[in-house]
């Protein structure tokens, strides 16, 4: 059974996200991206759709976890009779390699753990076939998938799982390092975890000591910001809505819905938080995977793309998993990749007029899809959409997507009164150079 929403936190390299139970149980993880399949998925069905618990063999007296400052380092500590102990998570931000490090440390007394892993690939369904290394390394392989662990604890295999017990001493770590990769090629090699954690928090910290200081509101901000960065599939710049799939907006209903994609009226807002506090190199990546996106005929221009600028995301149902406290069903896919909603074109054309005035270089493309975009608006406007609520029963005539073309408008003109006094300033600074 798995916990409630906010007791699972997010770890993340900006490629894919785990969520992480308050009792140190990974029952999220998509591998390679944000929209791979899931390799644990207890989240939307049981322990045997995939998960990886590491927790004291006793139940705890007290339980607490934080981030370490400024980091997406998640810190989970376990008060018990015999001692105290953390359990530190974090996703090494490295190009080309997809680990997840866990390391126990003791604290004071001793802790006697358990681990179990349960590797399901292809959304809780596939049950990888599992060997041992001479080196105590564990190998899983199903299809396309590999995962490799490694640890110097002793484990065994136990009803399809992996399994094991250890204590942890004061001043004590044992570290766990999983990692993911094709099945087909040999591997990964090993990682220090210890470095990994160092140079893991260093790259957040880096990244998040460029926010400004905002008074009291400031690690409130930083957080949040974090988080967004998180949401960021870093090779393309593309932002995804959310890690998850098919968590309910009602418990028992069916609105369950697949948001590990980039809604442009979302990933919009993000730009524009990334703007305000001086992030550009986000934002000008963004924007730049924005053009390539919606690159083509106005007419197809979507309200949602793949985290690569992908078009087709059909919309499928997955039937082994019985959905989180069974609101079924769990959906892959988002058939709103197909609606019309008139109002993202406004929210787009705001964004970047905004990144303009920031200082962002304009990109001729950009003005390219602007002039079709417009000339599509001026009489897509005047048709029913599916609107910001994304209805499945029609479309219909929503106010908000009318002022919202509105606003598509209004920045266009805005944006062309701002090359207009930007080039008369700079013809003046050329006179005024020229006359001495």
């Amino acid at each position: 059974m798995p916990l409630r929403i906010e007791d699972y936190a997010m770890i993340g390299d900006c490629h894919s996200a785990a969520l992480v139970g308050r009792d140190c149980s990974i029952d999220w993880l998509c591998w390679r991206r944000f929209d791979s399949p899931a390799c644990f998925a207890a989240l939307l069905g049981t322990s045997e759709n995939g998960r990886w618990l590491i927790a004291p063999l006793k139940p705890s007296s007290k339980v607490s976890r934080r981030y370490r400052p400024d980091t997406l380092v998640l810190e989970t500590e376990f008060q018990t009779e015999t001692g105290i102990a953390t359990v530190v998570d974090f996703m090494p931000a490295t190009d080309g390699r997809a680990d997840l490090v866990r390391i126990v440390s003791g604290r004071s007394g001793e802790v006697k753990f358990y681990t179990e892993l349960a590797i399901r690939f292809g959304y809780g369904a596939i049950v990888p076939w599992v060997t041992r290394a001479e080196d105590g390394t564990i190998n899983a392989i199903a299809g396309p998938d590999r995962m490799v662990l490694r640890t110097p604890v002793d484990l065994y295999g136990e009803d399809l799982k992996t399994v094991g017990e250890f204590t942890v001493h004061a001043g004590q770590s044992v570290p766990f390092v999983l990692s993911y990769g094709p099945s087909f090629e040999s591997a990964a090699a090993p990682i220090d975890p210890f470095k990994a954690l160092e140079s893991t928090a260093q790259f957040w910290r880096d990244w998040c000591g460029r926010c400004p200081d905002v008074g009291s509101w400031t690690g409130i901000v930083k957080r949040s910001m974090i988080t967004l960065k998180a949401l960021t599939y870093a090779p393309t710049g593309g932002i995804v809505a959310a890690v998850t799939t098919s968590l309910p907006e009602r418990l028992g209903g069916s609105r369950n819905w697949d948001y590990r994609f980039c809604w442009l009226r979302d990933a919009t807002f993000t730009l524009l938080a990334f703007i305000h506090l001086g992030y550009n190199d986000e934002a000008r990546t963004w924007r730049d995977w924005l053009i390539r996106a919606i690159a083509g005929s106005p007419h197809q221009v979507q309200i949602m793309y793949g985290i690569s600028g992908e078009r087709w995301l059909p919309e499928l149902v997955i039937p082994w998993l019985a959905g989180y406290e069974n609101s079924s069903p769990v959906r892959i896919g988002n058939a709103a990749a197909q609606q019309l909603q008139i109002d993202v074109f406004g929210e787009v054309g705001d964004a970047l007029f905004q990144a303009r005035k920031a200082g962002m270089k304009p990109s001729q493309r950009a003005h390219a899809i602007r002039s079709v975009v417009l000339d599509h608006l001026a009489a897509a406007w005047r048709e029913p959409d599916e609107g910001i609520w994304e209805v499945r029963g029609g479309p219909q005539h929503f106010i908000h997507s009318k002022v919202m073309a509105w606003v598509a408008f209004d920045r266009a003109a805005n944006d062309v009164d701002f090359e207009v006094r930007g080039n008369g300033a700079g013809r003046r600074d050329q006179q005024k150079n020229a006359l001495g």
